[in-house]
Order: structure tokens, then sequence, then C-alpha cells
């Protein structure tokens, strides 16, 4: 088994970071620190502590090109890009903070003559966090900050594809002053991550990842009656009525499809466009699809970047290949764009039409620039379309009618629902979603609720 991570940039194939993946007396020692470290720190209070992950948010936020140029590197999102994810972190982050207060607060219940009555909201303990590559601070914030404002310690195993991250968040924390042991980061393999969910210091892990990861998850926790986030991707579908604003969806929802090069488990995967506009919205979309720039992504004028590696730009490629042999046309010519190349991670994006549901991409999530689109006759088709999906994380309804909105938003299953919007995520409502995209809610104040556990007092005069 190997003893080290090994980062390659998908940018030019260099190794960009080498480290030691921890040993068994490093993981005992940060499960011990965690454990202790966390009565202090709950004992603070939550003014306190979020006096404390302020301080670090700030020493974090003040490292934006550093951190947006490691983003970079490590995983290729343009760097025209990446300081946004940086000022995600931080609309997240502080928000997380600001409700910590009240999301907190006792659960009051009615007076009753002779007693007090409460439910406090107890933090579980030590809280794991397991981060992906793709947005690897925006999915990391998500747990990592209501976490500590609930009075819980945090060990953060980051992507091997962005260990810099979690390193870089570790020092933002440590310059703060966060007393030791609250925030830690562990570079660990998969088996190190079981034991690690399996040790009886931890009460709580999240994990954002694939589907089989988020299986591997929960075996690792059976027996052990934690609390388990998981928040495992999607095939996220739109629709575009009749009434829509045509020019506002074709630019929202290509955008929706490509930015990160698709590598978003909310991006959008398949479309369904009324019938009369579907000729005008198709042919749009090429035009804008075919003005993007795929390249270097440290280039300014870069728009699409590569994907992580060069395995996964040919899984891509297969998803693709299988459509057009089944009968859908790819509307852009990968010839368009320079720097694609059959062997490398560098991918054209693709636009699928003619495509049907017993497509894989239509069905499974392809993690990539590619996107299909059918035209719909009716509400009742597009809805029927957008459910089936084993996934269900974010679906989007363009349309002018917010009442048909709502409408059609409580008949899709789906863990959140837009309207005019796509590929977002508003830290004041819930993270989550049905079906194969996991369980659990991150953000907003609901997501305080899974980290941490109610305790009631029944507390009697006499």
């Amino acid at each position: 088994m190997t003893q080290e991570l090994i980062t390659i940039s998908p940018i030019d194939g260099r190794e960009v970071v080498r480290r030691a993946y921890a040993n068994d007396a490093q993981i005992a020692q940060a499960l011990t620190q965690a454990q202790s470290a966390q009565v202090a720190w709950q004992a603070l209070g939550v003014a306190e502590r979020g006096r404390m992950v302020s301080a670090a948010v700030d020493r974090f936020v003040a490292a934006k090109d550093e951190i947006a140029r490691a983003i970079t590197i490590q995983m290729g999102r343009p760097l025209r890009y990446t300081p946004g994810e940086v000022a995600g972190f931080e609309a997240r982050a502080r928000h997380m903070i600001s409700i910590a207060d009240a999301a907190l607060a006792p659960v009051r219940v009615p007076e009753q003559a002779g007693f007090t009555r409460f439910i406090s909201r107890e933090p579980i303990g030590v809280a794991l966090t397991v981060a992906p590559w793709n947005y690897p601070l925006l999915t990391a914030v998500n747990s990592i900050v209501p976490a500590l404002m609930a009075g819980n310690t945090v060990i953060l195993k980051h992507s091997d594809q962005t260990p810099l991250c979690a390193e870089l968040m570790d020092r933002a924390f440590r310059d703060a002053g966060v007393p030791k042991g609250v925030f830690q980061y562990l570079h660990a393999n998969h088996d190190t991550v079981q034991r690690l969910i399996r040790a009886p210091e931890i009460g709580y892990v999240s994990f954002t990842g694939s589907v089989r990861g988020g299986r591997v998850v929960e075996e690792s926790a059976a027996g052990r009656f934690i609390g388990v986030g998981l928040e495992l991707g999607g095939n996220d579908p739109a629709y575009v009525r009749a009434d829509a604003r045509l020019d506002h969806a074709v630019e929202t929802l290509v955008d929706g499809a490509f930015f990160n090069s698709g590598q978003s488990c909310c991006g959008i995967q398949r479309i369904y466009v009324a019938r009369p506009l579907y000729d005008e919205f198709v042919e749009r979309a090429v035009a804008l699809t075919n003005g993007y720039v795929l390249g270097n992504p440290l280039h300014p004028e870069t728009t699409l970047g590569p994907v992580v590696r060069a395995r996964a730009a040919a899984e891509i490629r297969d998803v693709i290949a299988e459509a057009v042999s089944a009968g859908a046309q790819n509307m852009i010519d990968p010839s368009h764009f320079n720097n694609a190349s059959e062997r490398s991670p560098y991918v054209a994006p693709a636009i699928l039409t003619r495509v049907n549901h017993r497509m894989r991409v239509m069905n499974d999530e392809c993690f990539g620039p590619v996107v299909g689109i059918m035209p719909v006759d009716t509400d009742d088709e597009a809805v029927a379309l957008m459910n089936d999906s084993p996934y269900g994380l974010t679906a989007a309804v363009f349309t002018q009618d917010e009442s048909a909105a709502l409408a059609l938003g409580r008949q899709v299953r789906t863990g959140t629902f837009f309207m005019n919007r796509c590929d977002y995520l508003d830290p004041a409502l819930a993270w989550t979603g049905v079906k194969n995209t996991g369980r659990g809610v991150s953000l907003s104040a609901i997501g305080y609720e899974q980290l941490t556990q109610a305790k009631s007092f029944h507390l009697r005069s006499v």
C-alpha cells in the first residue's frame, strides 16, 4: 500500500504536491487531541467560538490569491474563476456564524407550573469532514464552520487532488489562535478513512463524493449509531417553458452545464425545452458554447480548463461516444477547440441532441462538460422526465410564471428547486438531496440539527 499522496496537475501532468500519509501514531494523536480539546471549546460559548472562527475566516480570505492559484494548479479550474470560490467560502462561513446563536438556542416548550422544561442542542463531539476536489473549499466549509460553531471539534480529510486546501485552512486556524486540537487535518488513504469512521472518538461524518464512496462510508459507520451526512452528486435537470425569457435561459444553462468543466454535483446535465423554443434554444446554446476558450487555466483568456485527470476525460468521451453511437448528435465540433486532445484532460464541451433516457448521459452522472437537450410538449412530460433519474440534488425551471414554477416544484423530486437560475447554493437554505444523491442536510439553521444532539431538561420544583 502506498505511503504517500502525489498530486498530479491536470494542466501539464507534472507533480505539484507530495505528502506522506498520516501514520498510526499521528492518527491516534489527532483523535486524542480532538476529543480532549472539545470540552474546553464547547465551554467557550457561541459568541467566543464565533469570534475565533471569524478570525480564522479573516486570515483565510486574506490569502485569497495564494489559495485561488493553489486550487487552479491542483484541479484545473481557470484562475479567472477560483477567487470566486474563496468568496463563496467566506459568504457561507459568515452566514453560518451569524445564525449560530439563534440556531443553537434552547428549544422552549409551553410553560407548566412548578417545572422548567427545555431542549438544549448539545455538540456531538468530534466531526470528521471528508471533502472532494471539485469545489475544495465550498464542500468543506458546509460542515466545518457549523460543526465548530456548534461546539464540536473537526478533523478534515481532503482529497488527494487538493491537499493544499486542507493545509491552508489549518494555517488560517492556527494563525487566528484557535486552540490546538479544535481544527485538524489528516492526509489519509481510503483504508485509513474507514478506520477513522470506525474510531470511537468520531461522532459525525460529513462526506461529499460518489455514490460508491457514500456506500463505503455507511458500511464503515454501520453499528456505530452516529450521524452521517452524504452528498453524492446528481444528474440535474432543467426545464425551459414556452414563456421563458430565452436569452436568460440559454446563458444561465450553458454556464450551469459547463462551469468548472461540468465537474459540479449540481451542474446541469439534462435540459428539456418546450418544443416551440427548442430549435432556437439549441442554436443559441451552440453559438454561446463555441465562444468558450479551452486551454491552460493559468492564462487569463481561458474560460474552460481541463478536467481533473486524463482517466476522467476518457470516461467523459466514452459517454459522448456511446450516446452518438445510439443516435445522438453532438452539436459541437471538437476540432473547434484547438487544445482538445483524445489523450489529455482537455475535453471539448458537448451539446447532445436526439437524446433519450436509455442513454447514460440522461440517466447517470457524467462529471464533465456534457449536456443533453430534449424537446417536450407539456409540463407533465417535463416533470416525468425530470423525475426519471436515480438522483435528486437540484432541478430548475425557466418561466415567467411563479405560480406555475411552484406547482412544478412540488412535483419534482429534488433537494433544491430553482426558478430562473441553477447551479447555485444559498447558505440560508438547506442543502440536501433525495434518492441516490444521499441523505442529511448541511447549511441553513436546519444544518445545525445534523451537528448537534437534543438533550431534554425537565426540572421540577418541590
